[in-house]
């Protein structure tokens, strides 16, 4: 994939280019800050060289606070299909929310702790499934937001085991990995996920079910 890295830190991007580029990826551009990462990206939508995903810090400069954030949700309502990897120091549930339901949130976003990026599997399966146009969210994320919840609306129609599935979802977890995770069969995470689908209002002949689930997850806590 070619990918544009935008991170203040110059270890970050160092360690970050070295996992990509081992692994068969291109970094095509580097930005040290937020205002930056826009520009380059307009820039290479104005050359029809558009990257396959853009990895962003939350915090840079030249605010040095959710700027990155910031400049991630403007990029998403020029380019809709513009798969965005967010990486934070830090769990903050309101940005993901705002993320996931901003404009042209549909999928192809992905919002993970920079401790994590070390485990190189799990990332770059993270960077598989966002620039496929799929959600994955950090399960330390998912844990902090599931302590938020409404005790009314679409979640509160899913049994426990409901929720832990769609937990895993979130994370970006494959049905059979699910199964896995749970010690389930293959046939009861689907049951399980057909149930979800359906106790949320998503019809079998819709698009995106499982992205959409998973944003239902985080609108409505």
């Amino acid at each position: 994939m070619r990918v544009v890295l935008a991170d203040d830190t110059t270890l970050m991007r160092a360690g970050i280019r070295e996992i990509l580029t081992a692994n068969g990826h291109e970094v095509t551009r580097e930005c040290e800050d937020a205002t930056e990462l826009v520009a380059v990206i307009d820039d290479l939508m104005r050359s029809d060289d558009a990257p396959d995903i853009v990895i962003t810090d939350v915090r840079m400069p030249p605010g040095n606070t959710d700027d990155g954030l910031r400049a991630a949700l403007e990029l998403r309502s020029r380019y809709r299909d513009l798969p965005l990897l967010i990486l934070s120091a830090y769990v903050v549930g309101p940005y993901v929310r705002e993320l996931l339901s901003g404009p042209g949130a549909d999928g192809g976003v992905g919002y993970l702790l920079k401790e994590k990026v070390g485990r190189i599997t799990d990332f770059l399966r993270a960077l598989d499934t966002v620039a496929a146009g799929g959600v994955v969210i950090d399960p330390e994320v998912v844990q902090h937001a599931t302590g938020i919840g409404q005790q009314n609306g679409p979640l509160s129609r899913l049994t426990d085991r409901e929720r832990e599935v769609l937990m895993l979802m979130a994370e970006g977890r494959s049905n059979t990995e699910i199964a896995g995770d749970l010690y389930l069969s293959g046939a009861a995470v689907s049951k399980h996920v057909s149930n979800i689908f359906l106790k949320l209002g998503f019809s079998p002949d819709q698009d995106n079910r499982r992205v959409k689930a998973i944003l239902a997850w985080f609108e409505h806590r």
